[in-house]
């Protein structure tokens, strides 16, 4: 029997390793892998993106997905293997952790101790059963905060509790609970956002964003413009895709709040942004930064950082049509806000001469475009119509499309 058991079944060796997956992931080809594998390979200098078994090619940024059923599988398997066996090492640490064991590492955690608190971040992003354990234990929340707000805990331990937190779904009711209690959680969050540990800084703008998501109007107009700069650093940085996508959500839901826009802008962001979009991101990356930009250029700071960014306006009119109808509403948008109100001579001749105006044009007949984008495209041509039907930029294939 304890032969039998030591046998590891081969779907559930990693195809790159060959070892037994302690974190199956699965990509887009239908291919599992151990996370720690893949991430490895996607990483590997010259960026192979493709999936080692199939071959076929992998998009830039794309999620890794748990895969579920298949850890239970293996978790199931690694519980039948009988101690001392040739591979009971090797599945020790995949058989389930019992309510005991997370009630003893929470106590531990609550001291601040490192290991405990990698414990718990690593069983917060096993599976889904060690993560709903994790996050039933009472007053978990608020343990991890203290850690996090704590003036003795070293920067480690902080990090961590960071990592646990960000891996947890928090309930709005002690979200708002641990913003009340923990009046210094931003400033620990801009420390932790200032780490040279990029994953450190990753689960730091998670957990920011988790928090401005959940609108806790208190915390969020008090946030000070040091914590907003460095959400804007992890965009400028490309700290990684997840993080980047993180920064952008965060920064959308923060927006609307106070003077943020204007600190938001004073800190970076439309450059951040700019740079980003010049990079050709992924779709859903664009159009969240395109969505940051629009709040962005409803100030006129964030209007007079645009048109001022050699490559600014041109950029975003190049999205209008190119990655999804979302992109395109959103480009228009803050087009429009350009048009009405930092509409000097030498802006609407670049609108012309790096094709803006025509993108519009094309806009009002595509079917791509809803029915406000094209009123939004309609009404800023409309608005300079004089100047740019009379620009020798506009070719007559745009004037025949302009409207009358």
């Amino acid at each position: 029997m304890a032969s039998a058991a030591a046998e590891v079944p081969s779907y559930f060796v990693c195809p790159i390793s060959l070892q037994l997956m302690r974190d199956p992931v699965t990509l887009p080809t239908g291919i599992s892998y151990d996370r720690a594998a893949i991430a490895r390979w996607l990483a590997a200098p010259g960026a192979r993106r493709t999936c080692p078994v199939t071959r076929q090619p992998l998009e830039h940024g794309l999620e890794l997905t748990p895969n579920h059923t298949l850890r239970r599988l293996i978790q199931s398997w690694a519980a039948s293997v009988s101690p001392g066996s040739a591979v009971d090492e090797e599945v020790a640490a995949l058989r389930p952790v019992s309510s005991d064991e997370v009630a003893s590492l929470l106590s531990d955690a609550a001291a601040a101790q490192v290991g405990a608190l990698r414990r718990l971040r690593e069983l917060a992003a096993e599976c889904e059963d060690s993560r709903a354990m994790l996050e039933s234990q009472g007053g978990v929340f608020d343990v991890l905060s203290r850690v996090v707000t704590s003036g003795s805990a070293c920067s480690t331990a902080r990090e961590e509790a960071v990592g646990v937190l960000a891996s947890l779904r928090i309930p709005e009711q002690e979200l708002i609970g641990v913003s009340t209690r923990h009046g210094n959680l931003a400033e620990s969050l801009t420390a932790v956002l200032r780490s040279s540990n990029l994953q450190s800084r990753a689960h730091a703008v998670q957990l920011v964003r988790t928090l401005a998501d959940a609108v806790v109007p208190a915390w969020v107009i008090g946030l000070n413009a040091e914590l907003l700069a460095e959400v804007v650093g992890v965009v400028r940085d490309r700290v990684s895709a997840r993080a980047t996508k993180a920064s952008l959500h965060a920064l959308a839901a923060l927006c609307p709040y106070g003077r943020h826009r204007v600190k938001i802008v004073g800190a970076g962001a439309v450059a951040a942004l700019v740079e980003l979009l010049l990079d050709e991101p992924e779709r859903r990356v664009c159009e969240l930064a395109l969505a940051v930009l629009d709040r962005l250029c409803t100030c006129a700071e964030g209007r007079a950082e645009l048109v001022a960014h050699a490559a600014g306006v041109a950029v975003v009119g190049k999205k209008v049509l190119r990655v999804s109808e979302a992109a395109s509403e959103r480009a228009v948008r803050v087009l429009r806000s350009v048009a009405r109100h930092a509409a000097t001579p030498a802006v609407l001749q670049e609108m012309a001469q790096c094709g803006v105006v025509g993108k519009l044009c094309l806009a009002l007949r595509s079917e791509q475009c809803g029915v406000k984008t094209k009123e939004k495209a309609h009404e800023v041509l409309k608005l300079h119509s004089r100047v740019w039907r009379a620009s020798p930029c506009l070719s007559p294939s745009f004037l025949a499309l302009y409207p009358s």
